[in-house]
């Protein structure tokens, strides 16, 4: 299976799928484009296409920290959806991307009343919080070269749902902000792996000539 068909969504039966398209209204965001939090007391929304980046600001320094970036079949926002409550992040369109929009009252009628997308949900609920667990564990145990060569060993995992090719089209500032440091810091690592030949860029994408040695340069087993 492809892994853009087994992200949540199209985990769903085709029927639960079906009654969901029904109901939704497609939407575009420009690169830059941002939902408010109103709009996400009121909806809930599904990617059909692009890249929308999930993060935390600090106003009193500007640091952002990005938490997951979001792609085909990717949903949000779960949280909302269960406590019905502000939740204290901000989404951004990375590129040009399209969204589903449902009104989240219906997307909690289905959670009482479908089994196929109750699964998925709850699934999806767990995997954002292993997501979550994985990032405080990396910014507590490992340097940030061992967290940069980490995202670049999971970027080139097709096994990796949430991972893989998330790194292509995305700038160093970008970079830095999924691993919790700054720019320049990631220039600095990417220059040194380049020279050691462990990885190259094409056509602004990173890719790895070496696997070995990055292995070589982290201890994560």
């Amino acid at each position: 299976m492809l892994v853009e068909q087994s992200r949540p969504f199209f985990q769903l039966d085709s029927s639960t799928q079906h009654q969901m398209v029904q109901s939704t209204n497609r939407i575009i965001l420009n690169k830059g484009d941002m939902i408010d939090n109103d709009e996400l007391m009121r909806y809930f929304y599904v990617v059909v296409s692009g890249k929308v980046r999930n993060y935390q600001l600090n106003l009193n320094n500007a640091k952002e920290q990005t938490i997951s970036i979001l792609r085909n079949g990717d949903m949000f926002d779960i949280m909302i959806v269960l406590d019905n409550k502000e939740h204290d992040v901000m989404y951004e369109a990375l590129e040009k991307s399209e969204l589903m929009k449902f009104a989240i009252d219906d997307i909690r009628r289905l959670l009482s009343s479908n089994d196929s997308f109750r699964s998925v949900f709850f699934s999806y609920v767990a995997q954002y919080m292993r997501g979550l667990e994985e990032l405080a564990t990396d910014m507590s145990l490992y340097s940030t070269s061992q967290r940069l060569i980490k995202l670049l060993l999971q970027n080139s995992d097709p096994t990796n749902r949430t991972k893989y090719n998330i790194l292509q089209g995305l700038s160093n500032t970008q970079i830095a902000n999924l691993i919790g440091t700054v720019r320049h810091v990631v220039e600095r690592h990417l220059k040194a792996l380049k020279a050691d030949g462990a990885i190259e860029s094409k056509n602004k994408n990173l890719q790895i000539k070496d696997t070995q040695k990055l292995l070589d340069k982290i201890d994560l087993l």
